[in-house]
């Protein structure tokens, strides 16, 4: 079963600083599992590492992602459509664009499974292909 990828998640395993390091460092994914990266995910990731890291831990980030097993993914116009209701839907939890994204994205793609920092959020969601997604770790 396929995993999607939160910039967050992402964000904390490159920063081994952040507090969520070790435990998204410990998660271990079966082999030969596709994970997906929203592309637009990748601006979160190189901001809050250039803010935090400097512009040394971006040119590492964006290198390896040319040698990265995980599947970058663009968005297709009704995932955009689909993340602005999202956003109307959720208006209250003041959720971002890139976690909208996710959703609608992981409903195209029929994905449970959420690597996310953030499971607040993803618990809350109430996707259109499952009942809940499945948030790791």
């Amino acid at each position: 079963m396929p995993y999607i990828l939160d910039s967050g998640y992402l964000y904390a395993r490159l920063n081994g600083k952040d507090v969520h390091h070790e435990t998204v460092s410990s998660v271990i994914l079966p082999k030969n599992e596709l994970v997906y990266l929203p592309i637009p995910a990748i601006t979160e990731v190189t901001f809050l590492l250039q803010r935090d890291l400097g512009k040394h831990a971006v040119w590492e980030f964006i290198d390896a992602l040319t040698e990265t097993d995980i599947w970058l993914e663009t968005p297709s116009p009704p995932d955009y459509e689909r993340a602005a209701d999202v956003l109307r839907t959720y208006n209250d939890l003041n959720i971002d664009f890139v976690d909208a994204l996710i959703v609608a994205m992981a409903e195209r793609l029929n994905i449970t499974k959420v690597l996310t920092v953030d499971s607040r959020h993803f618990r809350v969601f109430r996707p259109k292909h499952c009942g809940a997604f499945d948030v790791l770790p």
